[in-house]
C-alpha cells in the first residue's frame, strides 16, 4: 500500500518551546527521577513511552545518564492506580507523566505536592484534574486534547463515509470518566444525524472477543472506538475483528488506520509527548503546575485507508479525500 502524506500542522506551543529549551541538566551532575504511570500495560504504553523519551533527550534528560524513568503499569485495572500511584510517591520521583485522565485522577488523590503531567486528558475540568484550562491551580497541568466536541466530528466523518450507518457503538472503559462524558455527547447528537448509539463495554483487552459479539447481536453497523489506552493492548485485532464483522469504524490514533483500520482521527501522539516532555522540563526547572496552562492542539489529523474502505463496499467522496491528511492507498 502506498501513502500519500500531506503536511501537518505542530502543536500549539510545545513546538517552539522545545526549540528554544536547551536544557543545562547534562552539565550540572544531577540525577533526575521521573514517574510514568499508565493505566494499561507495558507493551501497550510503549508507543508513548518512546514519544516522551525522544523529546526529553532533546531537552538534555537521557535515560541511563541523568534520567532514571520509575514506571507503573495496571495493565487495565483501574483499581490498581493509586497503589501503583502511591508506590511513584514513595520512590520520591520529582514530576509524575499520567498517561491518561484515569492515572492523573489516581496520582492527584494520593498527592497534592508531587507535579503531575497529563499527557493525554478528555475533560480536565469536567473530570476535577484542573480548575481551569487557563489556570490550572494545584499540582496538575499538561494537555487536553479530547473533549466531547470529538464526539461530533467522528460521528460526522463516520456518516460521511458509511451513509447507510444507522446504529453506531462506542467501544470504551465504562470506568473512564471522559469516555462517560464522550457518550453523553454522542447521545445529544445523534438524532441530529438520524442515528441511534450504544455502550459498549470492555475493560481490558480480553473483553474485546465478547464486546464485538454484543455488537453483532444487537445489530450495530457502525463503531467509534475512544481514546482509552487500554484499547492498545489489542490495537491491531480491534482492527481485525471491525473488518471480520464488516462494521465501519472511526479511531482515534493514526496506527489504527495503517493497521488496516478505516479511518482515524485524531491528534498527534508525537505532539501530546513533546509537549508533556517540555512541561517536565520547566517543571524540573522550577515551574509550579500551578502557572502552566492546559494547551491544546490546534490541528487534528485525518487519515482515510482506502484499501479497507473497498473492503467494506464503501466508496469515499472525494471531498473527504481532499480534507484527509493523509491517504492510504
Amino acid at each position: 500500500m502506498r501513502r500519500v502524506p500531506v503536511p501537518l500542522g505542530g502543536w500549539l506551543l510545545a513546538g517552539s518551546l522545545l526549540l528554544g529549551s536547551i536544557a543545562d541538566a547534562q552539565e550540572t551532575g544531577r540525577v533526575y527521577r521521573v514517574g510514568l504511570l499508565s493505566i494499561s500495560s507495558a507493551a501497550a504504553t510503549a508507543p508513548a513511552r518512546t514519544a516522551l523519551l525522544a523529546p526529553l533527550a532533546e531537552l538534555g534528560y537521557r535515560e541511563g545518564r541523568n534520567l532514571v524513568l520509575e514506571e507503573r503499569y495496571a495493565d487495565g485495572d483501574t483499581t490498581r492506580l493509586d497503589r501503583l500511584a502511591a508506590d511513584l510517591v514513595r520512590l520520591r520521583v520529582e514530576v509524575i507523566v499520567a498517561v491518561t485522565t484515569p492515572a492523573a485522577l489516581a496520582a492527584k488523590r494520593v498527592t497534592s505536592t508531587i507535579p503531575i503531567v497529563i499527557a493525554t486528558s478528555g475533560d480536565a475540568v469536567g473530570s476535577g484534574l484542573v480548575k481551569s484550562l487557563a489556570h490550572p491551580g494545584g499540582n496538575v497541568t499538561g494537555g487536553q486534547f479530547l473533549g466531547t466536541e470529538m464526539a461530533v466530528k467522528q460521528m460526522e466523518l463516520l456518516k460521511e463515509i458509511a451513509p447507510g450507518v444507522k446504529r453506531i457503538g462506542l467501544l470504551a472503559h465504562p470506568a473512564v470518566q471522559p469516555e462517560l462524558n464522550f457518550f453523553r455527547e454522542m447521545e445529544r447528537v445523534a438524532p441530529t444525524l438520524g442515528v441511534s448509539v450504544q455502550f459498549v463495554s470492555a475493560r481490558t483487552a480480553a473483553d474485546h472477543g465478547a464486546a464485538f459479539a454484543t455488537m453483532s447481536q444487537n445489530h450495530l453497523d457502525g463503531l467509534v472506538v475512544a481514546a482509552s489506552t487500554f484499547n492498545h493492548d489489542s490495537w491491531q485485532r480491534i482492527v481485525q475483528l471491525a473488518a471480520g464483522q464488516k462494521i465501519p469504524a472511526i479511531y482515534l490514533w493514526r496506527e489504527y488506520a495503517d493497521a488496516g483500520g478505516l479511518m482515524a482521527y485524531g491528534p498527534s501522539r508525537a505532539a501530546l509527548y513533546r509537549h508533556a516532555a517540555v512541561y517536565v522540563d520547566r517543571i524540573l526547572k522550577g515551574a509550579r503546575p500551578a502557572d502552566l496552562p492546559m494547551e491544546q492542539p490546534r490541528k487534528f489529523d485525518l487519515v482515510v485507508n482506502l484499501p479497507a474502505a473497498r473492503a467494506l463496499g464503501l466508496s469515499v467522496p472525494e471531498s473527504l479525500l481532499l480534507r484527509a491528511d493523509d491517504v492510504i492507498r
